[in-house]
């Protein structure tokens, strides 16, 4: 109890620059952690040849769709459990997080189900190749297995964070990356395993940090409690985690669509495009998980704030937030754009049309990125403060309501670059779509 008055304290009461700091930093490192990993998979697997690079890329998007599950439940429940612990109700966010790990085991269980009986039709139509499928089905056959590890890893990860927890989600990330880097090396390079080997390797370490996320809530390092009495039968505590998730299931489940189009438009060009923009992704994904990572460290810091009805204090982290992001985000984003040959040089891909693809996507689309953070942190101040309606709109805009249209309209202008381009527009169009909702936050708050 002492524990958890402190934690409240700290939460209501620190300097807010510290206190978002203090919690995006760990985050953050998770991120990047989660970043390499991924990007270590690419970087083992791209000796094997372009095909299976791109099938690296073709089971991104299958990833995604498990993420969008795993965001929708672990933001929907963090979201109330900020807003309630802020409010010192902790009995009624145990029943929100308990209803959340309950729902993401179940619904990790019908992926897994599903995704391998239908694994075959499903990477066709997320834009796999003739030639890319035979590799695509050995690594995203291991994926789907470990479906109901990876949904329960992301509520658990997310419910850490929302009590101000983020070193503890930070351990397990870590731990599993970096296991996940040393059995890619030892099954693909010394038991010559392939593209199965790297499905195996991100397997097996997704498994690991599942159960070290389990260890601290069982071990009872938590606010909230693990047992099974706070899993409620009501369907209005599900109901609240999937609207106030909801703006997380369109952002992740656009990433998956909005990467599938991408590759299929890329398919007609070549293997070499579409294993080009697989290795662009990576590095773009390192880059957006600070975005990503800085976010979740605010988050909790605006939800806990809000449910203790210390506006004021919401208003400074997000101007915070908002300033030191894009701070950031531009220096981020002139190395990228400066450094863009090198870092695509480190996946050991020679000059030729997928290294001059993948430089080419990386400038595009990193030069943005200081608009990418601020579009994203007025997006997440709204799902923090419950506001879903607002919040799923703003979610929608980048990877949907702008990117979608834009990756059929723009090849027939410009044609393959046009493919290349439609990203950049859209985050372009998204930043500006969040403005006036920024502006009518910073008012709201002004008359509180």
């Amino acid at each position: 109890m002492e524990d958890n008055q402190e934690q409240y304290y700290k939460m209501i009461h620190n300097g807010i620059a510290g206190l978002v700091l203090s919690l995006a930093l760990p985050t953050i490192a998770s991120m990047l952690v989660t970043s390499i990993y991924n990007m270590a998979d690419t970087y083992f697997v791209a000796r094997l040849g372009t095909s299976a690079t791109g099938a690296v890329g073709i089971v991104l998007s299958l990833m995604a769709m498990i993420q969008a599950i795993g965001f929708t439940l672990g933001m929907g429940s963090a979201t109330k459990v900020s807003i309630l612990l802020g409010d010192e109700d902790v009995e009624q966010a145990n029943t929100y997080g308990m209803g959340a790990m309950a729902a993401a085991v179940t619904a990790g269980i019908l992926m897994t189900a599903a995704g391998l009986y239908y694994l075959t039709p499903l990477l066709r139509l997320l834009g796999a190749t003739s030639t890319m499928l035979p590799y695509a089905l050995e690594y995203g056959r291991y994926i789907m297995i470990a479906a109901p590890f990876m949904c329960l890893s992301f509520v658990l990860n997310n419910l850490l964070r929302a009590e101000g927890k983020a070193r503890f989600a930070m351990v397990s990330i870590v731990t599993g990356a970096l296991f996940n880097i040393a059995l890619d090396a030892v099954l693909i390079l010394g038991f010559s395993m392939g593209v199965a080997g790297a499905g195996i390797s991100t397997a097996v370490s997704q498994v690991l940090s599942c159960m070290i996320l389990l260890y601290w809530y069982l071990a009872k390092k938590t606010v909230l409690c693990l047992q099974l009495k706070w899993v409620v039968r009501k369907p209005s505590v599900y109901w609240e985690i999937l609207k106030n998730g909801f703006p997380s299931f369109v952002r992740q489940g656009l990433v998956s669509v909005a990467t599938a189009l991408t590759n299929v438009m890329a398919a007609v060009y070549g293997d070499e495009m579409v294993a080009g923009i697989s290795v662009m992704n990576r590095i773009f994904l390192f880059l957006f998980s600070v975005i990503v990572g800085f976010v979740q460290g605010y988050s909790p810091v605006a939800g806990y704030n809000y449910g203790a009805d210390k506006i004021q204090r919401v208003k400074k982290a997000f101007v915070f937030a908002m300033n030191f992001g894009i701070v950031v985000m531009s220096l981020l984003a002139f190395g990228a754009c400066y450094f863009a040959e090198f870092l695509v040089g480190l996946f050991g891909i020679e000059p030729g049309i997928t290294w001059d693809t993948a430089v080419t996507a990386l400038r595009y689309q990193c030069v943005l990125l200081p608009l990418i953070l601020a579009a994203v942190v007025c997006n997440m101040t709204y799902q923090a403060m419950g506001k879903a309606v607002s919040a799923t709109f703003l979610a929608a805009c980048r990877q949907g309501i702008f990117l979608i249209p834009f990756i059929y309209i723009f090849p027939k202008f410009w044609g393959f670059n046009g493919i290349l381009l439609a990203q950049p527009a859209a985050d372009l169009a998204a930043f500006f779509s969040s403005i006036p909702f920024t502006v009518k936050f910073m008012k709201k708050t002004k008359r509180r």
